[in-house]
């Protein structure tokens, strides 16, 4: 009877595992391909501001920019583009926070790399809150500070 109780409770733990992993794995395959950040929005908060996203460029550079992301190796691109952007290609790796995948919520990671995937800010990256995903629709937000407050900045993707 012991053996049994072990091996239901085995089961049981693989099984809750298991369901996070799938979730992931399907959001990770929903990333897969071409996106264009559509727009940049600061809810809660009017007004104009002067953000730069990523440590790279002015969110305005990053409207109309063009990500592809590969979900097999969780590599990717993206170009700015804009007047008075410099329009090169970056590069990334990104990853789903396992964590809190079956809330429903993940964690979506960036980190910047040179053309060989090889990171450029000393392992360092970014983490956003990856709001909604669909096959053709995608939104980040990340939560700075700004004067001791919250401050959040949403970016709008479309396929």
């Amino acid at each position: 009877m012991k053996k049994y109780l072990i091996l239901f409770t085995v089961a049981v733990m693989m099984a809750a595992c298991g369901g996070a992993s799938k979730v992931a794995k399907e959001a990770r395959k929903t990333f897969d391909g071409d996106w264009t950040l559509t727009s940049i929005t600061y809810p809660n908060n009017p007004g104009e501001f002067n953000v730069t996203l990523f440590n790279e460029a002015s969110a305005s550079c990053f409207e109309n920019s063009t990500w592809d992301f590969v979900s097999n190796n969780n590599r990717g691109t993206y170009t700015v583009s804009g007047i008075g952007c410099d329009g090169d290609t970056n590069y990334f790796i990104w990853s789903i926070d396992e964590e809190n995948t079956p809330a429903g919520v993940y964690d979506f990671l960036l980190k910047p790399t040179n053309d060989n995937y090889k990171s450029t800010t000393g392992n360092q990256g970014f983490r956003l809150n990856l709001k909604s995903l669909t096959d053709t629709n995608m939104v980040w937000e990340q939560t700075v500070s700004l004067d001791g407050s919250p401050f959040t900045i949403r970016m709008n993707f479309s396929k």
